[in-house]
């Protein structure tokens, strides 16, 4: 079982206390905080704290700060073409949550780019998930969107991520949506099917971003080698920030090539957040 397959979504008690403590534990991973001070921070003895947190993550509070850790992102990145290759050469995005081998894309037809979203109905929803309250907006034939609160408030976020889709209509609807974010988040899929609108390049780049194994990381610079364009580094950033659909299609496996984890649209530390959890839940599994 994974990491995400533990984490109750319902807004309970301990998902809260979880999800504090992984915001407490990203601002202050420097710092090295004790087992106590977490503890104290999510109201929970010690010995608590430590059980809830390891049932869900697989490993200690402690073991979780080292994966927070610069180091750790540099020794990712010094194996990148190896596993990007092993990936392909499989066909698949690796061996970690099976979400990211069920996650199918479905790029819009021309039609549909032209006419801008006109005709198209739109369903969208707030719901909790592992790393703050997260943004999906679907349609019947699949998520087309999926952002996290910004600073600016959910109004923000939702012009932000409704925009583009032009003359579309869309329909707060978060019954519609429950099934999406359930699935988004339980490191299962099914058959969970991301709609991408984009240009050729870009869907080529998110197309190699779903390929990055879990708990693995790749510089823009290697990614542009991945889809062909090893000049264009600056183009292909360009199309990592333009990914409508957030961990779904892994943009968040991207990272500048001296390990600094920046340029995140929804912020740098819940970025490192994501990449901690899945470098933790790939260390369980293997171990």
């Amino acid at each position: 079982m994974t990491i995400l397959e533990n984490i109750d979504r319902t807004g309970s008690r301990d998902y809260q206390r979880i999800a504090a403590a992984l915001d407490f534990l990203v601002r202050h991973f420097e710092e090295q905080p004790r087992l106590e001070a977490v503890a104290d921070e999510v109201g929970l003895s010690p010995y608590h704290f430590q059980r809830l947190f390891t049932s869900w993550a697989g490993i200690s509070p402690k073991k979780f700060l080292q994966h927070l850790s610069l180091e750790r992102a540099k020794a990712s990145l010094a194996g990148e073409a190896s596993v990007l290759e092993a990936a392909y050469d499989a066909g698949l995005s690796g061996p970690g949550r099976l979400h990211d081998l069920f996650v199918a894309h479905e790029a819009v037809t021309p039609g549909e780019w032209k006419r801008a979203g006109a005709g198209l109905e739109l369903s969208y929803g707030w719901h909790s998930s592992p790393f703050g309250d997260c943004l999906i907006v679907a349609t019947e034939r699949g998520v087309c969107g999926l952002a996290f609160e910004l600073a600016a408030g959910r109004a923000a976020t939702e012009e932000d991520l409704l925009g583009p889709f032009g003359e579309a209509r869309c329909v707060e609807a978060p019954a519609t949506t429950e099934k999406f974010a359930e699935q988004a988040f339980d490191g299962a899929g099914g058959d969970l099917r991301v709609v991408l609108r984009g240009t050729s390049f870009q869907i080529k780049v998110w197309e190699a971003l779903l390929r990055i194994p879990p708990g693995k990381v790749m510089s823009y610079e290697g990614l542009a080698r991945a889809v062909g364009k090893p000049g264009a580094a600056r183009a292909v950033a360009g199309a990592v920030a333009r990914n409508p659909v957030s961990w779904l299609v892994p943009c968040h496996r991207i990272i500048r090539s001296t390990g600094a984890i920046t340029g995140y649209r929804w912020g740098p530390e819940r970025k490192r957040a994501m990449l901690a959890l899945e470098a933790a839940e790939a260390e369980a599994a293997a171990a």
